[in-house]
């Protein structure tokens, strides 16, 4: 994909699983903390951690820009268009297309995350055209674990990720679905 125009539409707005996944709107604002401000999120990914009004504001406009990028998307985790349950990523790199999301705290525990993955994934082999999409966790990401298991992506056997992210070194395995 080229840097200077985008592959994604102005507005992305994805159905299925019993889902809306949509773009993230001003009106979310508020209700960003309340999904991303917690020790589960600050551990497991590089979410800004603590996450407040600044943080939210920037995580609109960092949305904006990558999708004006063409690199990546960010969308809001609804069951019906309204009010955001979490977050489903969508990057196109060198390495692979991968997936990636946090789910609010309070959210958890309705399949959200594994129903939001399959969506996803299904947008980038029906509307991409990508062959394969990934998903980079932690072996001791156990709700990660299950939600990659559980929509059906295997591990993959390429070298492990090691870095360092807020202070705390990680190693990401990669997992792998290829279009059916």
């Amino acid at each position: 994909m080229s840097s200077t125009t985008s592959s994604f539409p102005d507005r992305i707005e994805l159905t299925g699983e019993g889902l809306v996944l949509r773009d993230w709107t001003e009106e979310d604002l508020a209700a960003m903390p309340g999904l991303f401000d917690h020790p589960d999120i600050a551990h497991w990914t590089p979410i800004v951690s603590p996450f407040g009004e600044e943080a939210a504001r920037a995580r609109l406009e960092r949305a904006r820009d990558l999708r004006a990028e063409g690199t990546t998307i960010l969308l809001a985790i609804t069951t019906d268009g309204g009010a955001p349950l979490g977050e489903v990523m969508l990057r196109c790199a060198p390495e692979g297309t991968e997936i990636g999301y946090a789910v609010g705290p309070a959210h958890r525990g309705q399949g959200l995350a594994a129903r939001a993955v399959r969506l996803m994934a299904a947008y980038a082999f029906e509307q991409l055209g990508v062959e394969q999409v990934i998903l980079e966790l932690e072996a001791e990401n156990a709700s990660s674990v299950a939600v990659a298991t559980k929509t059906g992506f295997r591990l993959l056997d390429v070298p492990l990720i090691e870095g360092e992210e807020k202070g705390r070194p990680f190693v990401l395995q990669t997992w792998g679905l290829n279009r059916p």
